[in-house]
This record gives structure tokens, C-alpha cells and sequence, in this order.
């Protein structure tokens, strides 16, 4: 038995990506790959692994194992790399997903969705393969990322707004009006008799 991580590729709905076997079975991704599988570079994956958040719930001392893995046939990558265990790399994602990364949130919604859904299919008794299970990820994965983007244009508005009525409180503060207060009722105005 080996000593080094063993490397496969992984599909992810369109993402695909390198995982990696531990000689104990456990998984690991890549640090670059987890922040890339959102948009991020690696340096985004590093701040979050010395935060204080993940610290909390890894521990002070955490940082991510370096472990080498078996050469690929087919890759000359590296033989060592960063590895993050799989709950990590979830937390991760999840702390993308609370800092409005779109990528992040389309991504863990339709992990999640495909997670319920294959407890559901297994409760039901339905079978699908797991290139289905892919499928279907992808298609969600592509959804979210339309509706995200629409969802974020949507929120834009209001705020195009707000920034119109801030500029004529402005103007109306500069030519000596104030901005929401009722007209005299006893003025020039009031007085057309």
C-alpha cells in the first residue's frame, strides 16, 4: 500500500475537478481548486484557512495538509499540494455563499438540492446514474447562476433609485427647500382667491 494520495477527476456538474483518495479513504480537494470551483483564486482560499471563523471550528492551529500525490499518466502536475478535507472545502463555499459570491451560491444550492434529491430517489426507490445526477446538477448549477444574476440586477434597482431621490434632496437643500416637509398652507400659493 502506498503512502501517496491517489488522483481522479471528479465532475461536479460543468466543473471538473481533480479529487484525491488519502491512504485512510478520506477525501481531499485541492486549496486552488476550492477557490477556483467559485471564482476565487487560491489566495481567497488561504485568507479563509487564517480566519477567524474557520479557527473556530477547525481549531487555532489548523492549516491544510501537504500531501503528495501519485503521478497521473495523463497530467504533469504537481506531486504535492495543498489538501483541504471535503468539510473544509463546504465551509468554505458556504462563507462564499454568505459573502454574495454568485458562483458560490449556485453551486451549494444545487449540491444541496442534488443531495435531497438523492435521498428522496433512494426513499422512492428511483434509480438514476450518476452522469444524470451530474446532468441535472449542471443544468441547476447554469439556472441559478441566470436567476442569481437577474436576482442581483433586480436589487440594483432600488438602489439606482435611492441614489435619484439622494441627489434631489440635494438640489432641493441647495435652492433652499427642505426635502419632505409640507408646503405653508398660508403662502402665496395657498392664497388664489
Amino acid at each position: 500500500m502506498t503512502d501517496k494520495a491517489k488522483r481522479e477527476t471528479v465532475p461536479i456538474g460543468s466543473l471538473e475537478i481533480e479529487g484525491f483518495q488519502m491512504p485512510d479513504g478520506s477525501y481531499r480537494m485541492s486549496q486552488t481548486q476550492a477557490a477556483e470551483a467559485v471564482g476565487k483564486p487560491e489566495i481567497n482560499a488561504r485568507r479563509f484557512l487564517s480566519s477567524k471563523g474557520i479557527k473556530s471550528l477547525l481549531g487555532k492551529g489548523y492549516t491544510p495538509d501537504s500531501i503528495e500525490v501519485e503521478p497521473s499518466d495523463q497530467s504533469r502536475g504537481q506531486t504535492r499540494i495543498n489538501a483541504l478535507p471535503l468539510e473544509v472545502v463546504a465551509a468554505y463555499w458556504v462563507s462564499q455563499c454568505s459573502q454574495g459570491n454568485r458562483p458560490a451560491i449556485a453551486l451549494v444550492m444545487a449540491m444541496t438540492i442534488e443531495s435531497l434529491e438523492r435521498r428522496f430517489d433512494d426513499a422512492f426507490g428511483v434509480a438514476r446514474s450518476a452522469a444524470e445526477y451530474n446532468q441535472s446538477l449542471s443544468q441547476r448549477m447554469s439556472q441559478f447562476e441566470v436567476e442569481l444574476s437577474a436576482l442581483s440586477d433586480a436589487y440594483a434597482e432600488p438602489d439606482v433609485a435611492r441614489e435619484h431621490i439622494a441627489r434631489l434632496e440635494d438640489q432641493l437643500r441647495q435652492a433652499g427647500l427642505e426635502p419632505w416637509q409640507p408646503p405653508d398652507e398660508g403662502g402665496e400659493a395657498g392664497d388664489r382667491s
